[in-house]
């Protein structure tokens, strides 16, 4: 055989490996996204994987973009019920998962310190779209220091809002004092919502209808300051053809 056809045939094994790889990758991505939003497979995850598993997702969802996708909302007051329940204890989930929205917060406030602008030059892919980021820069524009705190109610937002910190070079002191501040009032409140419905009889068998509910009242702020923004694009279009 020529070196020629050695090398296609190495390219083509090569082409195959990564296409195989790949969509590996995604279906790998695909059964997680069903476990973390099947109530009955997320309330396994909770019980099974107990605080490490909590505590990973929750900094992951916080300190890393590619968390995005993250069930946060919905996995806290989960455990929340499964905790007046007798199954976890209220106290360390408040330690434990304060602590990693905290730590993951601070993580996404460095990304942004580091890379600086350059960060809203990355291109999309899979796990990154960069219209996230803008949008919780504008936010972040509008509401200043204070979207730290409000971005933990917010889905997507959470995700962005400490890197777009960072990369404002918002003075850590000043960061920090909004991330301690938010973290442990969106794990306290999640998780007392969890527990406080946890205490009704019966509510854990209706999971999925909690999560569906929660994941609907976590998006409405997002949706709204979305509708928001439209608006005021649309009024500025209208403006600019009436001159």
């Amino acid at each position: 055989m020529s070196d020629f056809g050695t090398a296609g045939g190495l390219l083509s094994l090569s082409i195959k490996g990564y296409t195989s790889t790949f969509g590996g990758l995604l279906e790998t991505l695909k059964e997680w996204l069903k476990y973390l939003y099947d109530a009955e497979k997320l309330k396994e995850l909770v019980i099974y994987g107990s605080y490490p598993a909590l505590m990973a997702i929750v900094f992951s969802e916080t300190g890393l973009l590619i968390g995005f996708f993250l069930p946060g909302d919905s996995l806290l007051v989960t455990a929340g019920i499964l905790a007046a329940q007798g199954l976890l204890s209220p106290m360390w989930l408040i330690i434990l998962l304060s602590l990693s929205a905290i730590i993951g917060d601070s993580v996404g406030y460095s990304i942004g310190f580091r890379t600086g602008p350059l960060i809203f030059k990355k291109p999309k892919s899979l796990l990154f779209d960069p219209e996230n980021l803008n949008r919780a820069h504008r936010f972040y524009e509008k509401y200043g220091g204070k979207t730290i705190v409000l971005a933990r109610f917010l889905p997507i937002f959470r995700t962005f809002a400490p890197v777009v910190a960072g990369v404002g070079k918002m003075q850590y002191g000043r960061f920090l004092s909004y991330n301690i501040f938010g973290g442990i009032g969106w794990v306290v409140l999640m998780i007392a919502a969890g527990y406080f419905l946890g205490i009704i009889p019966g509510v854990d068998k209706h999971l999925h209808i909690v999560i569906i509910l929660v994941i609907a009242i976590s998006f409405i702020p997002g949706v709204v300051e979305y509708l928001k923004e439209r608006k005021k694009k649309k009024k500025g279009v209208d403006y600019e053809e009436n001159c």
